[in-house]
């Protein structure tokens, strides 16, 4: 399956509006120190987010599966932007009450959430400047 974001900007500004798969939108936008208005998130921040947000989801997909009433979760990621490689430390908050089995099967699901998965994996890239209009005029 395959998705598809884009990133309109307008105007002299760091603001982008991103329209994934053509179904949600969000705003990503720079700090003001780095000439941004800070309207939303940087770009590389949505990294850890999504992968958050992928990790609960997981988590909570699986004990759903299960039967397991899971309650409070939470998720949070630190993410150091600056090092190589780069660095995330994860702490998955799992409520009381759960077995020390549960615990143990939760974490492995936790680390084949797919965005881990992708991470893990490295990407490769392939970049494209259309041929026509605008873009065709500079070259």
């Amino acid at each position: 399956m395959s998705l598809t974001a884009s990133a309109r900007s307008s105007g002299d500004t760091l603001r982008q509006e991103i329209l994934i798969d053509g179904r949600h939108r969000l705003v990503t936008d720079e700090p003001e120190h780095l000439g941004g208005t800070d309207e939303g998130p940087a770009p590389h921040e949505l990294l850890p987010a999504a992968l958050a947000g992928c990790i609960a989801t997981t988590i909570r997909t699986y004990a759903r599966t299960k039967g397991w009433t899971l309650g409070e979760l939470s998720v949070d990621v630190d993410y150091d932007h600056r090092s190589t490689p780069r660095h995330f430390d994860v702490t998955v908050n799992l409520p009381d009450g759960l077995s020390p089995a549960q615990v143990t099967r939760l974490m492995r699901v936790a680390e084949a959430c797919p965005v881990r998965r992708a991470i893990e994996a490295g990407m490769t890239f392939d970049e494209h400047l259309p041929r026509d209009g605008a873009a065709a005029r500079a070259a």
